[in-house]
């Protein structure tokens, strides 16, 4: 398969091993939906999704997708791993919700549709790109003026390092191992700096706190941590 330049082949055929897992939450997928609430509320309490024409970049086996779909958005999912689309279509089927899948880069839908979505989301996608400010610049071009951007990502840090590397993937196994790169992960400030350059406002950022004791997460609002979420909104 001839990918498009901003794909890393090697990370298309780490997400096409684990395609049949997404929706096993005992599975090596199972964090995600653990903070899928969190991180849906996240946009819920800044976005109205009533109605809201929303894409979810990197959607994978469609989780977040879905979950967007029964707040009221209508919801395009884009992603590169065909194996994974497949496990999203079949699961959006059964679970009654019309999302519109596509095998397609966002570089390639904001060259077709841009200007046209509410909401864009981009949730823990942008650290396994080789050019995560194109995408940025990509996400910003897709939304009409004042539509609102989301993404969450891994901080660059040493605190990073030990808690969702070597913490995470080698000595509590939440997720898999190999899952992150160190070097493409995303400082707080980098990702603001991308945005501006693309049109787009900060509006605030969140961090997923991880508890090992109790195994749980929580949201710390306000918060630059390892595992943050932030929101922008399009300019004009």
């Amino acid at each position: 398969m001839n990918l498009p330049t901003n794909v890393d082949p090697r990370e298309i055929e780490k997400f096409d091993r684990v395609a049949r897992l997404w929706w096993d939450p005992a599975g090596k997928m199972g964090m995600l939906h653990v903070i899928n609430p969190l991180r849906t509320r996240f946009v819920t309490d800044r976005a109205d999704l009533r109605d809201a024409k929303t894409v979810d970049i990197g959607c994978g086996g469609g989780i977040f997708a879905e979950a967007l779909a029964r707040a009221g958005a209508r919801v395009v999912g884009i992603d590169q791993s065909p194996f994974t689309l497949e496990i999203a279509r079949q699961h959006a089927a059964q679970s009654g919700l019309a999302i519109d899948y596509r095998l397609q880069t966002v570089e390639e839908l904001a060259a077709r549709e841009a200007g046209r979505y509410d909401v864009v989301t981009c949730m823990e996608m942008l650290e396994h790109v080789p050019d995560p400010a194109a995408v940025v610049d990509a996400c910003a071009r897709l939304l009409k003026p004042g539509g609102r951007a989301f993404f969450s990502t891994i901080d660059r840090s040493l605190k990073a390092w030990l808690f969702a590397i070597v913490g995470g993937e080698y000595v509590l196994r939440i997720l898999p191992r190999g899952t992150h790169q160190y070097a493409r992960l995303i400082r707080p400030a980098e990702l603001r700096g991308w945005a501006a350059r693309s049109g787009l406002d900060y509006i605030g950022v969140a961090s997923l706190m991880y508890n090992p004791l109790g195994r749980r997460f929580r949201v710390a609002d306000g918060r630059e941590d390892v595992n943050y979420m932030a929101s922008f909104v399009r300019q004009g």
